[in-house]
Formats: C-alpha cells, structure tokens, sequence
C-alpha cells in the first residue's frame, strides 16, 4: 500500500506521459526510485526532456496520500502497470496508463473475448436500436462488452449487454466519482454491479475533453477488436478505430445508408478494410474458435429479409432475438421476424386486463410510451415523434415495459400491450 502513492505521484505529475514515465520504470526499476532520484540521474535517461525534470523534482506526496485515502474511502481500487492483475493486452500497448483505478469486480481481461463497441454520440434512432441489439446479443454469446458510457451509442450497447445478462466494462475519461454524463448514474451502478468501471483519472478528475482521446487508446487496448456502429467524419469512435490499427485490433463497421451523415466516417472505415459487419454474429464468429468455452453462439443466426414486394433489399442489418424496428431518417422497410422473438427472463402470466389498469401502474417515460402506445399499436419512429421523448428514453422505456411484461414487439415490429382486453 505504501508504495501505491509513489505511483499516483508519477501517474499524476502533468506533462509527464506513459511513455516518458515508462522510460523512466525502464531505468530505475520502481516509481519509489524515480522519486527518489535527483536531476543528475534524470539526465542520463536518453529522450526524456529538459523541461520534464523540473516536474520530477517536485516531491509532494501530499496529493498521493489524499488520492489513496479517498479510495479507501469510496471502495476504489488501484492496479498498477507491475501487478499481476494488469491485463497484458493493455500493458502490451505503445502507451499504457501506470495505474488502472476500479470501481467493481475487474475481469481476467487477457481470459476474456472482449470486443469494444463505439459510436458517435448525436446518434440517431438507427444508431441507437443498432447499438443496444448489438449489445444484447454480444452479451448473449459470452462476449465481453466493453464501452465508454458515454451518451448515444456508447450508452445503448451498454443498456443492451445489462438487458441480455452479460457482463460490461465501462472505461471513462475522468475519475471513478465523477459520473458523466450526470444522467447515467443509474448505469454505472448497474455496470459497476455485472463488471467493472476502470480510468486512469484519481477520483475527483473531471471529464475533461482532452481526457476522452486518452480513454480511447485504453477502449481498444483492453479488446480483441472494436465495432463502430455509427460515426460521422469528426467522431472519436474514429479515433479508437485508429489506436485498435495501431494496437493490432480487428476493426469492425456496421455500414449505414450512405446519404447519411452520421456514417459517414463509419463507411468510410469500410473503404478503408474494417470488417462488415451485418449482426453480432460476425464479431461471434471471429472468435468462437478461439474462445470455445466462453462463447456460446446462437444457433439462430439468420432472419427473414423484409417483404420488399419484389425489389432488391440489402441484407437485413438487424438480426437476433432483440431486435427492434429500424426508425428514423436511416430507417428501412418494416421487418417481418416471424417467430424471431426474444425471450425475457422474470417475467409472470397477467390474465387480461384493461389498459387503464396498466396506464395507473406506471410514471415518467414508460406511461407516456404506454400511451402512445395504446390500444391500437404503434411502431418505435410513430412513438418518438408523437412523443416527443429522445429515441433513447422510448427504447428504453419499451425495453422496461417488456421486461415487466406489460408489452411485446410483434413480427411485424408493432409494439403492442400483452393480454389485453380488446
């Protein structure tokens, strides 16, 4: 314990890099000894600069021992880059943080098929039904799930792996304590409560723009590759793209319509030779012969293309068992699935009841999707817009209002109430 705040003192003096703070582990063997080594001994090491001695030279460890008190306070825990718990994929990488703090239970990272699964967040309702049925089924097979948690993309993959039972690991650009955005608390208890939470920030850092390019190099680092689901020109799923090519990653991409401007940068990925991928089973099947005991595929790979009346479709985008109707301005046609329907677990017979009976039980999102929903049906694009809520709430609330055994998506992708009176 009492060398862990030498390493917080190295992790966190500014302007002193992992890579500069690797070279000097390199040469003196512990971050106890780089404290306690003076400039003369700073300058034998070759590529370290002048300007970073003054930093080095400065030996507080009062900022240490306040970090190391608050973990112990918040139940943090702190993983250096010389324990054996550090994951040698991570540890293996150009530039890897000296310290992992964890909030939760950490898997065996280098025992694990992890796959990290990003996206822009000014996410459309594609993205954001692409994202949490990748999620779900990923999850569903075994995989890992590793994301950010941050808004759109990142937070429906997450929803998507807790609601399909797998375990999720959130890596963030600021400290444990320091939820962002403010709105997903509820998230990361339940991501810290299946898996784990990890960042490199001591508790207290902001979520900082600068931090988020850092966080990605980790994203990638920790997976055996990285699905990006949507992504416009400018986005930073691009950028964990680029580190996973650095890092010797797969890259996968889920293609979009290619007038639309929030896929723009993820087809460009494809022109560029990442992966296609048309459903989780193409992550699945990269890794199933590598990881036989922990992924488990679903023998139901394949699902009916759309009735097109005739015309040429592609390939349906969205298969498995949680999927929900394609919306919005990337939307298709409506898919018929048959017997493709999800099974949720927890969930009781009702005998029939009236829709008020229903309406009186529930508040907030979920009664005003319920209304929309009403008697008659309604398709998830038919909810937003009269509704009014952001894509994300309504998915959200029809996956709570399923969950509970209030609602059910039919093959045609109309949602409906279970067992009601007609």
């Amino acid at each position: 314990m009492s060398s862990l705040k030498y390493w917080i003192w190295l992790s966190s003096i500014s302007g002193i890099g992992p890579v500069t703070a690797l070279q000097l582990l390199k040469h003196f063997g512990t971050p106890e000894k780089v404290y306690q080594s003076d400039v003369r001994e700073y300058r034998k090491i070759e590529n370290v600069k002048s300007m970073d001695f003054s930093k080095l030279v400065q030996k507080n460890l009062d900022i240490p021992n306040k970090v190391l008190a608050s973990c112990q306070k918040l139940g943090y825990r702190l993983i250096t880059l010389q324990d054996a718990e550090y994951p040698d994929r991570l540890k293996n990488i150009y530039d890897p943080p000296l310290i992992l703090y964890v909030r939760g239970n950490l898997p065996i990272v280098d025992e694990e098929a992890a796959v990290a699964v990003v996206g822009t967040r000014n996410c459309t309702p594609y993205g954001i039904t692409s994202a949490d049925n990748m999620g779900y089924q990923l999850a569903q097979n075994g995989i890992l799930v590793v994301t950010g948690l941050a808004r759109g993309i990142d937070t429906a993959v997450a929803r998507g792996a807790l609601r399909g039972e797998g375990r999720v690991l959130g890596v963030i650009g600021s400290g444990l304590d320091v939820v962002y955005p403010p709105e997903n608390a509820s998230l990361f208890d339940a991501v810290a409560g299946s898996g784990a939470i990890i960042c490199e920030y001591p508790p207290g850092t902001s979520a900082l723009r600068v931090h988020f390019p850092a966080r990605n190099r980790i994203l990638s680092g920790l997976s055996l590759g990285v699905a990006v689901i949507e992504a416009p020109k400018k986005s930073g799923a691009l950028i964990t793209a680029s580190r996973a090519l650095e890092q010797g990653r797969d890259v996968f991409t889920l293609p979009g319509n290619v007038d639309a401007r929030s896929s723009e940068g993820s087809n460009s990925l494809l022109r560029e030779g990442a992966i296609p991928i048309l459903s989780a089973a193409d992550i699945i099947s990269e890794y199933e012969d590598q990881f036989p005991d922990l992924i488990k595929p679903d023998r139901q790979r394949q699902a009916d293309l759309p009735d097109t009346g005739g015309a040429e479709q592609p390939t349906n985008l969205h298969r498995g068992r949680s999927s929900y109707r394609v919306c919005g301005s990337d939307a298709g046609s409506n898919v018929d699935r048959g017997g493709d329907k999800k099974e949720i677990d927890n969930t009781t017979a009702v005998d029939y009841i009236d829709l008020n009976e229903i309406l009186i039980t529930l508040t907030g999102d979920e009664k005003t999707v319920a209304e929309m929903i009403g008697t008659a049906g309604a398709y998830v694009d038919d909810i937003i817009t009269g509704s009014g809520l952001a894509a994300q709430q309504v998915l959200t609330a029809l996956t709570m209002l399923e969950i509970n055994g209030h609602a059910q998506r039919e093959g045609s992708g109309k949602w409906k109430f279970s067992n009601l009176n007609s």
